[in-house]
């Protein structure tokens, strides 16, 4: 956990526009779920890019889903309209995802996004109502059992505001 809190900060001390999604999302909302990766939602522009390669500087990013395992490189240009880039990392691994299932581009994740905090700072993480969603779309039985908790992890919230 330490690792991937690690990341997380990385990214935010670099101002990388992202919003935290899949497993560790859940987790910040409430779940009980273990995880192990980080998912986050950018746009794969020059900008972002050329801010996460800085907070991946001497990590040893290497593609994940390319057998060759290649090193991330010195070029962000190369990745700018891709649509998810998979890594691992000295800290663990890291996804970058353009959109989240069932809910779209990162404009529409980020729109609906609330800020909390993560061990000693703070990020945007996909709202809960959007997370259900996408948990429920994705339709692996994990997910499903993610949905099912974060549901009654709203439902409390609900309670607890009237």
């Amino acid at each position: 956990m330490a690792s991937t809190l690690g990341l997380l900060r990385r990214l935010a001390a670099e101002n990388v526009d992202f919003v935290l999604v899949g497993g560790m999302a859940a987790v910040v909302h409430g779940s009980a779920s273990v995880t192990e990766d980080v998912d986050v939602c950018i746009r794969f522009d020059e900008p972002t890019l050329r801010s996460v390669f800085r907070a991946l500087e001497g990590l040893n990013a290497r593609e994940r889903m390319n057998a060759a395992r290649p090193t991330l490189g010195s070029d962000p240009l190369r990745f700018v309209g891709y649509r998810n880039l998979y890594l691992t990392t000295d800290h663990g691994v890291i996804d970058f995802l353009g959109e989240l299932t069932g809910l779209g581009s990162f404009d529409r994740v980020s729109a609906h996004a609330v800020t909390l905090q993560v061990g000693d700072f703070s990020v945007r993480v996909v709202g809960l109502e959007d997370l259900i969603i996408s948990k429920r779309t994705l339709g692996r039985p994990k997910d499903h059992r993610v949905a099912r908790e974060l549901e009654l992890v709203l439902a409390q919230s609900r309670n607890s505001k009237t």
